[in-house]
């Protein structure tokens, strides 16, 4: 499960699809509906929030955006709950580790893409996030 920092425009059409799949478990897992992945690092920080569906909606939402920008349709209807009003605080470190992690990722599946935003070094975040100063975080496994 990778619930990413980065901005969703970053990412190929199948890590899109991939990172609305695995924010929809987030969801489920967050809303008590599963009883696998509940320990996922991935979650900590949305567990971490006082209304942890509203900021995994808000996630989902972000995703739905980029989605319909693109022509796609995710069903915005599997998401639950109102939004998370305002933004999550996450650190430039963690955005940072990330960027290296896709641009792998696009280097592999997606080479077109990958030399599209290679000279990128510093991406947005995912509009859920709002980056501060600070390293990786330690619930990422490096």
């Amino acid at each position: 499960m990778r619930l990413w920092t980065v901005h969703p425009r970053y990412l190929d059409a199948k890590g899109l699809v991939a990172a609305w799949r695995e924010a929809l478990l987030a969801q489920k897992v967050l809303a008590g509906a599963t009883k696998g992945y509940c320990h996922h690092p991935q979650l900590v920080r949305f567990q971490a929030q006082t209304e942890p569906l509203a900021a995994i909606a808000a996630f989902l939402a972000g995703l739905a955006d980029e989605a319909q920008n693109r022509g796609y349709h995710f069903d915005t209807g599997k998401i639950l709950g109102r939004r998370f009003i305002g933004q999550m605080e996450e650190t430039s470190g963690q955005l940072l580790y990330e960027w290296g992690h896709l641009k792998a990722k696009l280097r592999a599946r997606a080479p077109q893409l990958h030399r599209q935003w290679r000279v990128v070094t510093r991406p947005e975040p995912h509009p859920l996030f709002h980056i501060v100063l600070g390293g990786i975080r330690e619930w990422e496994r490096t």
